[in-house]
């Protein structure tokens, strides 16, 4: 979980106008500190700032050869960063390409296209949504572990005072 207040989305694409478009698309929606960046590893290099969504390109080494393509940073990403959600975004209308990137923990798969940006803006909703509970889930673990704690002591001290104190004080 991010330790600042600040709650981020990373844009990452090769393609500026792509990354550009999809920041204005998402600044008149939402609150987040929205990042762009044009490599996967520029992207890799933030990942201190915990974001809670990452947009990634799938085709990334169009322009640069020698970049990581999308799955290499998806993968760099769920093995250092697993809270954080990997929305996989991309040209290529292949079913295989899409069960390649969910097998390696992306949240989901969308297409570019004309329905992109609105289906990019459902699946943020479902992964703003989910990061939500787990927030929650968090806080009624710590509550259930302190609630825990303070019976154990006040059954502690009942016993204390039922079985010893009366040994103690004769």
């Amino acid at each position: 979980m991010a330790l600042s207040d600040k709650r981020y989305v990373f844009l990452v694409d090769d393609e500026p106008i792509q990354n550009e478009m999809l920041k204005d698309f998402l600044s008149e929606r939402y609150t987040y500190e929205i990042k762009i960046f044009e490599s996967g590893e520029e992207a890799l290099a933030n990942m201190h700032l915990h974001p809670e969504i990452v947009v990634l390109d799938y085709h990334l080494n169009a322009h640069l050869n020698d970049a990581k393509n999308g799955v290499e940073i998806l993968k760099d990403i769920k093995d250092q960063y697993p809270d954080t959600q990997v929305i996989m975004l991309s040209g290529q209308d292949k079913i295989d390409v899409a069960i390649d990137t969910m097998k390696y923990g992306a949240f989901d798969y969308i297409v570019k296209g004309e329905s992109a940006f609105s289906r990019i803006e459902n699946v943020i909703n479902n992964a703003s949504e989910l990061h939500k509970l787990k927030v929650v889930n968090e806080g009624y673990k710590r509550t259930i572990t302190l609630l825990t704690i303070v019976i154990g002591l006040i059954i502690i001290g009942a016993l204390f005072f039922t079985f010893v104190k009366p040994v103690l004080g004769q």
